[in-house]
């Protein structure tokens, strides 16, 4: 598990002082969350790192009763595929 760093409309992974994987959202006007973008590097690919992004994003959903929208294909795709997720994904 990665240890992610929570920042202002991103969570993130550093390594060396550098971001190395990262998941951006902003709130919308009703106060959904919407996931913008997603990237994890070459050297965290594979490990599981971009859907522990997800997984703090739908995390700070649940906690603020807020749903996700995912502009972001891989952020979709997490949501849709995993059940327990659909509690927050927002259908638009």
């Amino acid at each position: 598990m990665a240890q992610i760093t929570r920042g202002n409309g991103e969570f993130f992974v550093e390594k060396d002082g550098e971001k190395k994987a990262e998941i951006t959202y902003r709130h919308d006007r009703e106060s959904d969350l919407v996931i913008e973008h997603t990237h994890v590097s070459d050297e965290l690919a594979g490990a599981g790192i971009g859907k522990e992004l997800v997984a703090a994003v739908v995390n700070k959903a649940r906690a603020e009763n807020k749903e996700i929208i995912a502009q972001c294909p891989y952020a979709l795709k997490q949501l849709k595929k995993n059940e327990e997720y659909h509690d927050v994904l927002k259908t638009v």
